[in-house]
């Protein structure tokens, strides 16, 4: 028996048996571990997206000194840039942390083209994830109201949530798929990258630049906008008039947030972009490329 500790990286023909060994064991999960981790990945992603809003926050606000308007703007790519470092402890909650995924869990489509899971198997697990980090990203959402955190630097994270989501609200339906794609690719990158590791510290580094780069772009993560929409919904229906008075602003400034713009011009095209990213373009790919011959 050989005992040598390994500490070189997984190559890719090694990677995607593991992605075909996570997948299978994925699909398997009983249902209510199944539903219990993935109301945690919610969760998780939603502190990742709780983070980026409040380091973002301010960034491209206008505050009033003295009646004046004064511009509070970071150069261009900055706040995206420190976005996207803080949205990937989303990913890292839910890799080094454990939970189950939408997004990560398109890559079990290897496992799927290989024949190790059924076509039930693989609905009835991203159905039942999809719904749970519904259920996780929501129920953080209205913690995060209750704590009134919004309201901190005199609003201004408030502001930035409120900005994020109309803007997140008023996508082209075509657009949100194509962000959603790119988005996915990336993500589904990021955890493909984490089955080389051999250690906590490798599955980080692997995941912190394909999430900065999909936040810093503005691609469209359908996880992350079941916490960013309904947050900036709920400031909108529930923030006291002090709240509007701080920012300079009305409700009637951010009309994309509704919950037919939710569902029809964001989550609906964004989940169909992220299966195609995630589950097409990145997990058929590498399926094809090494676990083909396989099958």
């Amino acid at each position: 028996m050989n005992n040598e500790l390994q500490i070189d990286a997984l190559l890719p023909v090694d990677m995607a048996a593991k992605a075909e060994t996570l997948g299978v064991k994925k699909a398997n999960l009983d249902w209510v571990n199944m539903t219990a981790l993935s109301v945690l990945a919610g969760a998780f992603i939603a502190l990742g997206a709780i983070f980026a809003t409040t380091v973002s926050a301010g960034a491209f606000a206008s505050s009033l000194s003295d009646g004046v308007s004064v511009s509070t703007a970071w150069p261009t790519g900055a706040p995206r840039l420190l976005s996207g470092l803080a949205f990937s402890l989303g990913l890292i909650l839910v890799i080094v942390g454990g939970a189950e995924l939408f997004t990560g869990n398109n890559l079990i489509v290897m496992a799927w083209a290989n024949g190790k899971v059924s076509t039930k198997r693989l609905g009835s697990n991203w159905l039942v994830v999809y719904l749970g980090n519904f259920v996780g990203a929501v129920a953080t959402a209205l913690i995060m109201l209750i704590s009134r955190q919004y309201e901190f630097s005199h609003g201004q994270i408030g502001l930035q949530a409120l900005t994020i989501a109309n803007a997140k609200s008023g996508l082209d339906f075509w657009q949100a798929i194509a962000l959603g794609i790119m988005c996915n690719a990336l993500v589904c990158l990021a955890v493909w990258l984490t089955y080389s590791a051999r250690s906590t510290t490798d599955k980080i580094m692997a995941i912190v630049p394909p999430i900065t780069a999909f936040v810093a772009a503005g691609f469209e993560h359908s996880v992350a906008n079941m916490y960013f929409i309904p947050m900036g919904m709920l400031i909108k229906a529930t923030a006291a008039p002090e709240f509007w008075a701080s920012i300079n602003r009305t409700p009637a400034d951010f009309a994309n947030l509704t919950l037919s713009n939710f569902l029809v011009r964001n989550l609906i095209p964004v989940t169909i972009g992220n299966i195609i990213g995630g589950a097409v373009m990145v997990g058929a790919v590498y399926w094809f490329i090494y676990l083909r011959a396989r099958r």
